[in-house]
C-alpha cells in the first residue's frame, strides 16, 4: 500500500503543473516571425506543457537579444507569449569632442542606426571614447551617456563627453646611461620630453600617449641591442604626474651591460638545397664587429628570401644567439628548415568588377603549374599596383598541401574614368562650352582613351588620344594621338595642330622602352595692319618632325601613391626630319620613394623628385619649344611656365622666350590625414634653375602644403605655395590644382 501511494502521489505530482496545450499564439513580436518562434520550442500543440517547461522556453527567446521582457500567459489551453522588445536606437550625437567626425563615430563608438538598445554595447562604447581621448594624451576625461525617448518609442542616444586636460611630458630622465647618447632615444619612443615651439613641425610637443608608454621602454631596450647591448636591462618607466598644472615627469632605470661583438656565424640546413657560400653572401653581420639587432633581423628575412626564391615556399629560418658573457662575444646561428619544394596549383582572382581577368593575369609573375618564388609573388603584387587600376591589391598563399599551394589575387577596383561637362562666360571669349572624357582603363581592357572639345567664340580646342601598354597582352605597347586647336587674339590667331604615333616595348619587369613619331604645324596668321614691338621671331609659323626616343626604370609598388622603389626616365627628341623646326631635346627624370611607417609607426611617405632638360639649337628652336618653368611639376608658388630668360622690348616689357636647360627638384613629406576618405596631407620644399647658355641664370624656390585625395573621380592635388627668392615682376601664384597626376 505504501509503494502504491508513492507511486500516485508521484504522478499526481508530475502533473499538476502540467496542461494539454491546444493553440500558442504571440504577441508584441516583430524582430522574429511566428514560425521561427515555434520551431525554437521544444514542445508543439497538443503536448502536456510544464510551467518548467515554459520557464525553459522563456529564456530561449530572452537569449535572441531582441527583448527587454518576455511574459507567459496560459488560459485554458491556449499559451500566449507576451514579448516587450527593446527600443531601436534612431539617434546617435556627440556633444562636446569631434561632435561632427563620422569616422570617429564609426570606428570608436561602432553603434549605428537602427540597432537595438543595449547598455553593454553603450558601456563599452563610453570605455573606447575615453581610450580613444586618452591616445591624444588626455586624462581624467568624463563620458554620460544620455538617453531620450522620441514619439515614435525609439531612442536617442547622446554621448556628452567631457575631456580631460593634457598632460605633457617637461622632464625624460634615464639613470645607468653610459654608453649611448640619451638623446637618441627620441628617435624610437613615442613619449617625448617637450621642446620650445613643440607645435612646429619636426619639433616635440611633449604629449603624453598613454598607449605607447607600455611599449618605450621595449623600445629603448631593442635600440640598445642594435648596438651590441644584448645584457641590457630597461625597466617599465615611472611616471610622475602634476595634476596641479598637468605636466608629467617619466623616469627610466637603464642597466646596460657591455656590448657584444659577433665571433662567429654559424648556418644549419636540415635539408641542404643551397650552398653555405650563397647564403654568406646575403648576411651583412660581420664578425668581430658590434652586433646589431635589427640587422640580424634583416638578415634572416634575406636568407628566407633566397630560400623561398628556390621554390620553398614554407622554409623556416630560425635565428638563435649564443652568449659568452665572460668575453662579451656572441655566435649568431641561423637554423633552416627549407620543408618541400612548391607549386603553384591555380591562381584565383576576385574583386575585379570591372577590370578582366587576363589584365590582371598578365601582371603577374606565377601561374599555374609554376614553381613558387616569393620574389615573383612581390613583384607581381609591385606591378599589380603600378597600374594604377585598383586602390588595393593582396596576394594570398593558400597552403594546399606540403607541395602545391594556390595564390589568391584580391583586388579593389580603383576610379579610372572620368567625365567632365563645363562651360562659362568671359567679356572676350564669350560663351565656352567644354566636354572632356578619359579613361585610363575602358571597359576593363587596360586600355587607355580620351576625348576633348572646347569651343567658345574665339577658341575651338579639339583632342583624341588612345594608348595600349600591353598590345594584344604581348609585351609591346602602342598609342597614337591627334589635336587641332585655334585661338583668336586681338591681331593675330594662332592655329596649331598634330599627330603622334609610338610604340614601346618592355625588356624587363622594371625595363621598358619607346619609339615614337610626331608631327605638328603651328601657324601665326597676323591680322592686316597689326604693329609689334621687337623681333618677328615670336610670330613665326613653323612645322615641326622629330622623332623620340625613351627609356624607363620603375620598379614602384603603386601607381599613385607609391612607398618604396624608383622611378627613372630618360627621353631624347631630335627634330627636323622634313621640317623647318631643327633642335635636340633631352629629358630626365628621377623620383624616389619610402614609405616611413616601420620607424614613425603611422603611415609616412618621403619623396624626392628630380628633374634635368636640355635642349640644342641645330637650325632653329621655335620659343614654343623651349623650356619654362614654375607651376606643379617644376617650382610651386609661381604659375605655370612663368619663369624663364627674357628679353626686352621697345615699349620697355619683357617677353619671356624659354630657356635651353632647367633642372627642378623637390623633397615632400606625405601623412595621412583623413584615412578613410584616402585623403592625406603634404609638406614640400621646391628649388629650381632655369637659363640659356648657363643654368644657373635664374634660381628660384617655393614651399608649401597641400591635400592629396583619392576622390571619387579621381586623384587630386591641392597645393597651397609660398615662393622663395622672388624677383620684382615674378608671376608668383599661392594655389594650384591638378587632377589623375601620380603623387
Amino acid at each position: 500500500m505504501r509503494l502504491l501511494l508513492a507511486i500516485v502521489l508521484i504522478f499526481l505530482t508530475t502533473n499538476i503543473f502540467a496542461r494539454i496545450i491546444n493553440k500558442i499564439e504571440y504577441k508584441g513580436v516583430v524582430h522574429i516571425s511566428k514560425s521561427v518562434a515555434l520551431r525554437m520550442l521544444k514542445f508543439d500543440t497538443g503536448a502536456d506543457v510544464s510551467d518548467e517547461d515554459i520557464d525553459k522556453a522563456i529564456k530561449k527567446y530572452f537569449k535572441q537579444g531582441y527583448f527587454k521582457d518576455i511574459k507567459a500567459d496560459v488560459t485554458d489551453d491556449v499559451l500566449t507569449f507576451i514579448f516587450v522588445e527593446k527600443a531601436l536606437i534612431s539617434k546617435i550625437e556627440v556633444e562636446g569632442y569631434k561632435d561632427s567626425d563620422k569616422e570617429f563615430k564609426d570606428n570608436v563608438i561602432r553603434i549605428k542606426r537602427g540597432t537595438l538598445y543595449d547598455e553593454k554595447k553603450l558601456e563599452a562604447a563610453k570605455k573606447r571614447i575615453i581610450e580613444a581621448i586618452s591616445q591624444d594624451g588626455k586624462i581624467d576625461s568624463v563620458v554620460e551617456i544620455k538617453k531620450k525617448y522620441l514619439d515614435n518609442g525609439s531612442i536617442k542616444i547622446i554621448f556628452a563627453i567631457n575631456e580631460g586636460e593634457k598632460i605633457i611630458i617637461t622632464k625624460l630622465d634615464y639613470s645607468g646611461v653610459k654608453g649611448l647618447n640619451p638623446s637618441d632615444f627620441n628617435t624610437v619612443i613615442a613619449n617625448k620630453e617637450a621642446q620650445w615651439m613643440g607645435w612646429f613641425f619636426g619639433r616635440n610637443n611633449g604629449k603624453l600617449n598613454l598607449q605607447g608608454i607600455s611599449y618605450d621602454h621595449l623600445r629603448i631596450r631593442d635600440y640598445y641591442m642594435q648596438y651590441g647591448y644584448l645584457d641590457a636591462k630597461v625597466n617599465s618607466p615611472f611616471v610622475k604626474v602634476d595634476f596641479n598644472d598637468y605636466t608629467a615627469s617619466i623616469s627610466y632605470q637603464i642597466k646596460e651591460g657591455e656590448p657584444y661583438t659577433v665571433n662567429k656565424i654559424t648556418l644549419y640546413q636540415t635539408k641542404e638545397v643551397i650552398s653555405q657560400a650563397k647564403i654568406r653572401e646575403v648576411i651583412t653581420l660581420v664578425k668581430n664587429k658590434p652586433f646589431n639587432i635589427k640587422t640580424f633581423r634583416e638578415d634572416s628575412q634575406r636568407i628566407k628570401t633566397l630560400i623561398a626564391d628556390l621554390s620553398y615556399a614554407f622554409v623556416q629560418v630560425v635565428p638563435d644567439l649564443k652568449k659568452n658573457e665572460k668575453d662579451k662575444t656572441v655566435e649568431v646561428v641561423y637554423r633552416i628548415m627549407p620543408g618541400n619544394k612548391v607549386k603553384i596549383r591555380n591562381v584565383l582572382i576576385s574583386g575585379n568588377t570591372r577590370t578582366l581577368d587576363r589584365i590582371i593575369r598578365r601582371e603577374l609573375y606565377l601561374g599555374p603549374g609554376d614553381m613558387y618564388s616569393l620574389s615573383d609573388l612581390t613583384d607581381s603584387r609591385n606591378a599589380l599596383g603600378r597600374l594604377g587600376f585598383f586602390t588595393g591589391q593582396t596576394i594570398e598563399e593558400k597552403r594546399i598541401n606540403n607541395e602545391t599551394m594556390d595564390l589568391v589575387v584580391k583586388v579593389k577596383e580603383a576610379p579610372t574614368g572620368n567625365v567632365q561637362v563645363g562651360g562659362g562666360y568671359g567679356s572676350y571669349g564669350g560663351l565656352l562650352l567644354s566636354v572632356a572624357v578619359n579613361d585610363r582603363n575602358v571597359w576593363g581592357s587596360g586600355i587607355n582613351v580620351g576625348i576633348k572639345a572646347q569651343k567658345s567664340q574665339k577658341t575651338k580646342n579639339y583632342s583624341f588620344n588612345i594608348s595600349n601598354n600591353r598590345l594584344n597582352d604581348s609585351d609591346f605597347s602602342g598609342n597614337f594621338s591627334v589635336h587641332h586647336s585655334s585661338y583668336v587674339y586681338n591681331y593675330y590667331t594662332v592655329k596649331s595642330e598634330g599627330i603622334s604615333i609610338g610604340s614601346g616595348h618592355r625588356f624587363s619587369r622594371h625595363i621598358s622602352g619607346y619609339l615614337g613619331y610626331g608631327y605638328s604645324r603651328n601657324a601665326y596668321d597676323l591680322k592686316p595692319g597689326f604693329q609689334y614691338n621687337g623681333s618677328g621671331f615670336f610670330f613665326q609659323s613653323y612645322a615641326k618632325s622629330s622623332v623620340t626616343m625613351s627609356t624607363k626604370f620603375d620598379n614602384t609598388d603603386d601607381f599613385y601613391l607609391p612607398r618604396k622603389g624608383f622611378a627613372i626616365s630618360q627621353s631624347f627628341q631630335k627634330s627636323g626630319l622634313g621640317a623647318n623646326a631643327n633642335f635636340f631635346k633631352s629629358r630626365t627624370k628621377f623620383g624616389a620613394y619610402k614609405g616611413l611607417e616601420e620607424f614613425l609607426n603611422f603611415d609616412a611617405i618621403i619623396r624626392y623628385k628630380a628633374r634635368y632638360n636640355f635642349a640644342a639649337d641645330t637650325g632653329y628652336l621655335p620659343v614654343a619649344e623651349r623650356f619654362y618653368m614654375g607651376g606643379l611639376g617644376s617650382v610651386r608658388g609661381y604659375q605655370s611656365y612663368s619663369l624663364s630668360p627674357s628679353i626686352a622690348q621697345t615699349n620697355g616689357t619683357k617677353r619671356r622666350v624659354g630657356g635651353k636647360q632647367t633642372f627642378s627638384n623637390s623633397i615632400e613629406l606625405s601623412m595621412p590625414l583623413v584615412p578613410k576618405a584616402r585623403m592625406r596631407i603634404v609638406t614640400f620644399l621646391d628649388w629650381g634653375f632655369i637659363g640659356d647658355d648657363v643654368l644657373t641664370e635664374i634660381s628660384r624656390g617655393g614651399y608649401g602644403a597641400g591635400i592629396e585625395w583619392f576622390s571619387p573621380v579621381g586623384p587630386i592635388q591641392l597645393m597651397f605655395a609660398k615662393p622663395l627668392n622672388a624677383q620684382p615682376g615674378d608671376r608668383t601664384a599661392h594655389f594650384a590644382f591638378t587632377m589623375g597626376q601620380r603623387f
